[in-house]
């Protein structure tokens, strides 16, 4: 175990990693597998990053269940690109699709949409402060729409899917899954595509997974752009331009620590530990602390409260981060403040900030 003095981090992202995996880069980073060159320097051409892609590639299959008609892709622009890539490859000229807004990231990818096409409104939760995510009988479907949609973790306001919404008979479901991926089991063959960007839950900024079920390349139209089509990136294993190998590299060998702890049963019983205790000390501070999400749709991986004034909140921000708490403040649009405890977060560190907001609570309550 590294002496290094490491932050309590709850950045929402780019946020923590695993400690053993920045070791081991560390202990690779000036000569991989005997290369007497980095990751940063190697070919991607090599037999040696040939080898990363494929791992990453085959350990994310292991992890998740993925079933062989789907390709995996590793792809750049972050998740916001991903809102023009899908409507762009997956809705057919003259298809309407639908989405489910729930927050921010939501509504920003159904804004990306509507630029390029008709994208229908399926539910949103503005009006309530996004403050829960829908039941099923509170979609309003469009049977023939070309794909529903949804964020399954909306990292500002702190709510998310415990399950996944039903679309229509053929209509498949796409999910923005970049705030909680690899944070429990899901069923993947209940979807048509599923994506996530890194630097939450799986890597560095740079490189966004995105798993699609084979069939639906067929839809994808000529003439895109190539750094835009996902069949050119499919037919190029992810390789049509240079990659961001050292992004790749390390989503990797997270991978790799997610398998060796357990899998996702395990870390969802980590997450879910970790989530507990910091609900329940703001369910015990007698209004001190409030949950910006309903209990029913409070999220694992973020969790969104507000103190009684925003003097306080500044004060609690500023006395965390003396412990050495980073990260507590939420996003500039909603303000208040924000835990995000994603997979690699220790356990320790959530005790430590229940700790903390109990003692500071006791000094200005």
């Amino acid at each position: 175990m590294s002496e290094v003095k490491r932050a309590h981090n709850f950045n929402a992202g780019p946020s923590i990693l695993p400690l053993p995996v920045l070791e081991q880069a560390q202990q690779e980073l000036l000569d991989f597998k005997g290369t007497g060159m980095s990751v940063m320097e190697i070919s991607h051409r090599s037999k040696e990053f040939e080898a990363v892609i494929g791992e990453a590639e085959q350990d994310l299959r292991t992890l998740m269940g993925i079933p062989s008609h789907y390709k995996v892709l590793f792809l750049q622009g972050g998740a916001t690109l991903q809102f023009s890539m899908i409507p762009m490859n997956l809705r057919p000229a003259g298809k309407s699709a639908d989405y489910v807004v729930t927050g921010s990231w939501s509504k920003s990818a159904l804004k990306e949409a509507q630029k390029l096409g008709a994208s229908r409104v399926a539910y949103s939760g503005e009006t309530g402060n996004f403050k829960h995510v829908p039941a099923q009988t509170e979609l309003t479907l469009d049977p023939e729409a070309a794909y529903l949609y949804f964020t399954s973790n909306e990292t500002i306001h702190g709510v998310e899917f415990k399950g996944e919404p039903t679309p229509p008979a053929n209509v498949p479901l796409f999910v923005d899954t970049s705030s909680d991926f690899i944070s429990r089991p899901i069923d993947v063959s209940k979807y048509g595509l599923l994506y996530a960007g890194a630097q939450k839950n799986a890597g560095p900024a740079g490189v966004v997974v995105t798993i699609i079920r084979e069939d639906l390349l067929e839809r994808v139209p000529a003439n895109l752009p190539v750094m835009l089509d996902y069949k050119t990136m499919v037919a190029g294993g992810s390789m049509h331009n240079t990659p961001p190998c050292f992004a790749i590299y390390i989503v990797g060998l997270v991978f790799k620590w997610a398998l060796k702890i357990g899998g996702l049963p395990e870390i969802q019983r980590r997450n879910e530990a970790k989530a507990n205790i910091i609900y329940k000390a703001i369910d015990e501070s007698g209004g001190f602390y409030k949950g910006h999400a309903e209990p029913g749709s409070r999220s694992n991986m973020n969790v969104t409260f507000r103190l009684p004034s925003e003097e306080l909140e500044n004060n609690f921000a500023s006395e965390a981060k003396k412990l050495n708490m980073i990260g507590l403040k939420g996003h500039r649009s909603v303000g208040g403040m924000r835990a995000s405890i994603y997979n690699a977060l220790p356990l320790e560190s959530a005790q430590a900030l229940v700790a903390f907001m109990r003692e500071f609570q006791r000094k200005n309550g």
